[in-house]
């Protein structure tokens, strides 16, 4: 295109842009940027400039040539310019230049001593301005050594020291050794914000401004310890036992811990983890009073109370076999667990084996019911040693393994059975024997009645007929007992009883000399009758032993 004046046809002219300053550009720096118009003349032109090769959307628009900017890093880029005439004619666009904005080196802040800061300490603030390799390597640039701060002291910095928005200078309160700003004998005044950065002679001629480090300064007094256990005590054998030390105000305390006076470092038996002390697997051993203090620098917190732990041992577990004596291969044998506690919420646990041990559950051979396991039908492969224990969700969580029992299975023995069966077949015969004998007992008494009813003689009294009991006998005597017969006087009206005996006396055979004229017949029979008043009450009449008749009777031969 052209511009056509006064019948001539011209060429549009060309913009340059030019930057200032025409090197590296530093964030924070102010950019100026020129659109230069050839053969612009004095016609009155308004500037367009383009960024990054966007030439639909301007970047900006200026009145004058001139365009100046404070530059961050994302000023970065390429820009052009164009103008415009007030005639609506324009220019072309022109080539694009290149801006680079180079961070500044960053700042970091240190306090010393660690917070919290006590009343009356020395406190250093550093100021740490990132090293001349480093920047350049973050911002894309070379190594030039000839502007190394960090080595050769060019163009040192000069740091710059604020609190609360205030610069510091030197003073009686604060002391700056290049980049140390020192705090002598500090007060509850001194606490605040404080931020650094540094100032050189040479660009970049300042850093990045240091992160906002904020202390505060702590009364002197000490402050209170207390100690806390878990779980409570008493602990029991085995337990995990925690304890916390809680130092008030502060958390950046070194913990140091007691017992019985002597200061306890971390162990196989003790972990100390800040402001927790831990024993684990307590044993009665670690009875005993315990307490514990903080320490930051030269500052101590006071002593806590002492707390007493005291251990006692699980509740003891012992197992109980039924039956008690030998165990022989079909029988079912019971195992009860008997645990020595209080509690009734246990959840018993039965093994076997010695040291692989395996849980035993409800099977086919065994038959758990809360304390007792049950085996049915014990065989060989049972044999072994069983141990039971209890679990609970309350403290005390478990109880001590019982004590190992040996369970031995016998086979039952063939001679034993053989024993078994004859001692049977003896009762059996015992009693068949005594059935027998108590029959033919019953069989002779009959038959003794029997002859007695046959011999016996009648009494004669009209009053009353006497009853008669069974002969009794043995080899000398039989005895007839005739039972008392009760009678009455007619000129007593109280009764007495008479009772009579019959006793024969039968003598046995005795030889005797055919020569002798003398001799007796060689068996002799007596019969002698007693008659025996028991009771007499006639007022007239004198109690006593009635008559007794005697019959002698001879036997010859077959002949009375």
């Amino acid at each position: 295109m052209s511009f056509i004046r006064a019948g001539l046809t011209q060429e549009r002219p060309k913009p340059v842009v030019k930057v200032t300053p025409d090197q590296r550009v530093f964030r924070g720096e102010t950019v100026t940027l020129t659109c230069d118009i050839q053969r612009a003349g004095d016609i009155q032109w308004r500037y367009s400039w383009f960024k990054d090769g966007d030439t639909r959307n301007s970047y900006r628009t200026t009145t004058t040539a001139e365009f100046s900017f404070t530059v961050y890093v994302s000023n970065s880029g390429e820009y052009s310019c164009r103008g415009e005439r007030s005639d609506s004619q324009r220019s072309d666009i022109s080539a694009a230049v290149t801006l680079t904005v180079s961070d500044l080196p960053r700042s970091t802040l240190t306090v010393t001593p660690d917070r919290p800061v006590f009343t009356g300490e020395t406190v250093n603030l550093t100021c740490v301005i990132e090293s001349h390799s480093d920047w350049r390597r973050r911002n894309g640039l070379t190594d030039d050594r000839r502007y190394d701060w960090t080595y050769y002291q060019t163009y040192e910095w000069r740091y710059e020291w604020y609190k609360d928005r205030v610069m510091l200078q030197t003073s009686d309160g604060y002391t700056v050794n290049r980049d140390t700003l020192t705090i002598r004998g500090a007060t509850e005044s001194d606490q605040g914000q404080y931020w650094c950065g540094g100032q050189r002679d040479e660009r970049p001629s300042s850093s990045h401004f240091s992160t906002i480090v904020s202390f505060s300064v702590k009364d002197k007094a000490l402050p209170r310890s207390t100690l806390t256990v878990t779980p409570d005590s008493p602990v029991f054998t085995g337990e995990t036992v925690n304890l916390t030390c809680v130092i008030e105000s502060h958390s950046d305390w070194r913990y140091q811990w007691y017992k019985d006076g002597v200061m306890l470092q971390t162990s196989d038996r003790y972990t100390v983890n800040r402001d927790t002390l831990t024993i684990r697997g307590a044993n009665e051993s670690d009875q005993g009073q315990y307490w514990c203090k903080g320490q930051i620098r030269s500052v101590s917190s006071q002593s806590s109370s002492a707390v007493s732990l005291s251990v006692k041992d699980l509740p003891t577990s012992t197992v109980i076999v039924t039956p008690k004596t030998n165990i022989f291969t079909g029988e079912t044998v019971n195992l009860t667990c008997v645990i020595e506690s209080n509690h009734s919420d246990w959840r018993y646990e039965w093994f076997k084996g010695g040291n692989n041990s395996v849980m035993l559950q409800s099977s086919d051979g065994y038959t758990v019911n809360r304390d007792t396991l049950t085996i049915r039908g014990a065989t060989e492969s049972d044999q072994g040693q069983y141990w039971c224990r209890g679990q609970r969700d309350e403290r005390p969580q478990s109880s001590q393994d019982s004590n190992r029992i040996n369970l031995s299975v016998n086979a039952a023995s063939s001679l034993l059975l053989v024993t078994g069966v004859v001692l049977g077949l003896s009762v059996c015969l015992l009693f068949f024997i005594s059935l027998l004998l108590l029959l033919w007992r019953y069989k002779k008494n009959k038959d003794q009645q029997r002859n007695i009813n046959q011999t016996s003689v009648p009494n004669q009294s009209g009053e009353s007929q006497p009853e008669n009991s069974p002969l009794q006998s043995d080899p000398n005597h039989i005895y007839d007992d005739v039972t008392e017969v009760k009678k009455r006087h007619k000129d007593d009206p109280e009764s007495y009883w008479e009772v009579t005996y019959s006793e024969v006396t039968v003598q046995k055979e005795i030889s005797v000399d055919k020569d002798d004229p003398v001799a007796e017949s060689n068996e002799v029979t007596y019969s002698e009758v007693r008659t025996k008043v028991k009771k007499c009450k006639s007022k007239d009449a004198d109690a006593g032993v009635g008559d007794a008749t005697y019959a002698l009777i001879r036997k010859k031969g077959n002949q009375k």
